[in-house]
Order: C-alpha cells, then sequence, then structure tokens
C-alpha cells in the first residue's frame, strides 16, 4: 500500500490530520496556480502579500504570528520580497526603533493578480458544498479556533 492510499485508508480521519490534508492540497493548489502565471512566488510569501494586502502595514513580529513563523524564516521572506519590490520597511510613527512593513504599488498589484488564483482555489475546494454547508464549515472552522485559542 503506498503513502498516498494510506492517508485515506481509514473509514474516518481525525481531525488533524483532516486539517492537514486540506492545507496541504490548497497549499499545492495555490503554488499551481501561481506557477502557472509564471510567478516564482511560494505559499508563505503569498501568505505575508495576502496579510499586508489585507490587514494593512504591520510589524514583522505581528506578520510573523500571523503567518504562523519565526523570527529568522520571516526576516529571511521579508528580505526576498523586499529585494523584489514588493513591500518595504518603514520607521513605525510612534516609536523610532520599530519598522512597520507595507506594500509596495508592485506588491499590491502582484497582490491583484493573486486575488483570482485565492478565488478560484478556494472556490474549486468547496465545490460540492451548497452555500449553507460553506456557511456553516467556516462557523465551525472559527469556533474550534477560537477555542483553541482562548486556551492560552
Amino acid at each position: 500500500m503506498n503513502t498516498e492510499s494510506m492517508a485515506f485508508s481509514s473509514s474516518r480521519e481525525s481531525l488533524g490530520v483532516l486539517l492537514g490534508l486540506v492545507r496541504a492540497e490548497i497549499v499545492r493548489a495555490m503554488e499551481a496556480e501561481i506557477a502557472a502565471k509564471g510567478l516564482e512566488l511560494k505559499f508563505t510569501q503569498f501568505l505575508i502579500l495576502k496579510r499586508l494586502a489585507r490587514l494593512g502595514p504591520m510589524s514583522a513580529t505581528e506578520l510573523a504570528r500571523s503567518v504562523e513563523l519565526d523570527g529568522g524564516a520571516m526576516t529571511r521572506q521579508l528580505d526576498q520580497l523586499e529585494r523584489r519590490g514588493y513591500l518595504r520597511r518603514r520607521p513605525h510613527a510612534q516609536d523610532r526603533r520599530a519598522l512597520r512593513i507595507e506594500l509596495t504599488a508592485e506588491g499590491d498589484a502582484l497582490w491583484q493578480q493573486l486575488t483570482d488564483c485565492n478565488d478560484r482555489v478556494l472556490a474549486a475546494a468547496q465545490a460540492s458544498l451548497d452555500a449553507d454547508e460553506r456557511g456553516r464549515l467556516h462557523d465551525y472552522l472559527e469556533r474550534v479556533l477560537h477555542t483553541l485559542r482562548s486556551k492560552d
């Protein structure tokens, strides 16, 4: 039995395994969409651009926490994206010691290109669900996340 068939051998996967498999498929599909556009961008870099586009400028620490990266990994990703002209580090208005990470015009334009990819992948992932099921799935996952985070 190969590893792929083993992944689906039980009648019901545990929640953790199932969530991990779903995430892996979303990452694979997003990276394929991005590559099809001729862009050299990894999923983590996509997430960084997405967070900045949706939430606005933030510190590297806030950004790292929102995409679940450690500080060193975040610095490497930011360096790469900054070299490519997609983001910049700016001094914080209230704290001269701190920096804010923000998208450049090029980064915002790239995000606009990637929005369609994101929408296509998420729509395909939920294609077997009707609108009510999509809403319930979203609600269930938000509640599970909230419960897990509130235990800290």
